[in-house]
């Protein structure tokens, strides 16, 4: 079962030719593609909600300091990895189960000249192929919507995490008015979406063994334009979810609303 849902997730996301789309849509817009800067690639890059300011507040709140070696769970094509890296020193390896994310984000990386800091891999959240206590920070935006087995992943970044190293989160969770209403960005039905509330998540965590230091709603932050219409053609959302994007955007904003999702920002200490 966890293969199907492995299997249906990564192709619900995976983009042919992705890499290609990303210069192009930069190339469109008047960039240099032989002289790119982070911020030249924060609308194309940052595919969550908020895009850079999130991750730079996410950053902030967790005191990220150079050298600190971060794993990016779900690292999709790598925007806050290199953020992390140019912004605050911090060296960054990424996972995502997404190969044609994984392969945009080396290309990306490779053309910023931010090899040596950050790196990318193809793979699985739930079985995370590193020895225990590799890092320093995990990191996670928006990446754990499809997971169900959310006890199963905390354990994972505790295991990974070295004794007092920090848990850094961005996530969707459930709101107190009810059901989300689809498509949302992340899942066209209820089979492949997994949020619960925060009170939940929060606790969830806290008996991974995690000890919080911040938990901060952003819903409306995070929230974006009301009017589709307003989103880019060079924007990760246009060039990832194309024609379905206004459907989405639509539901979205009424799902905040209406108190059916809420957006976190947290913080935990790995005693």
């Amino acid at each position: 079962m966890t293969t199907d849902i492995n299997t249906s997730v990564s192709d619900y996301w995976g983009r042919e030719g992705l890499g290609a789309a990303i210069l192009d849509a930069l190339a469109a817009t008047g960039k240099n593609l032989d002289a790119l800067t982070i911020d030249d690639l924060a609308l194309t890059d940052q595919f969550h909600g908020g895009g850079k300011e999130a991750t730079l507040r996410l950053a902030r709140l967790a005191a990220l300091a150079p050298g600190m070696r971060v794993l990016d769970v779900g690292g999709g094509v790598g925007g806050p990895a290199r953020t992390l890296a140019v912004e605050f020193g911090c060296l960054v390896t990424t996972i995502d189960l997404t190969e044609s994310f994984v392969q945009a984000a080396k290309m990306l990386t490779a053309r910023l000249g931010l090899g040596a800091h950050v790196t990318h891999e193809v793979g699985n959240a739930l079985g995370l192929p590193f020895d225990g206590g590799t890092f320093d920070v995990v990191w996670t935006q928006n990446s754990g919507m499809n997971i169900a087995d959310k006890e199963r992943l905390y354990a994972g970044f505790h295991r990974v995490l070295r004794p007092g190293g920090l848990l850094a989160i961005q996530e969707p969770m459930a709101g107190p008015a009810g059901p989300i209403i689809l498509p949302v960005m992340w899942a066209r039905d209820a089979a492949s979406s997994f949020l619960r509330p925060p009170a939940e998540m929060r606790a969830l965590i806290e008996a991974a063994g995690f000890r919080a230091r911040a938990w901060d709603d952003v819903t409306a932050e995070t929230a974006g334009p009301l009017d589709p219409a307003a989103i880019p053609a060079h924007s990760a959302q246009r060039l990832i979810m194309g024609d379905r994007l206004d459907a989405i955007i639509t539901a979205g904003h009424r799902n905040r609303d209406e108190g059916r999702l809420v957006s976190v920002q947290a913080v935990f200490h790995r005693p």
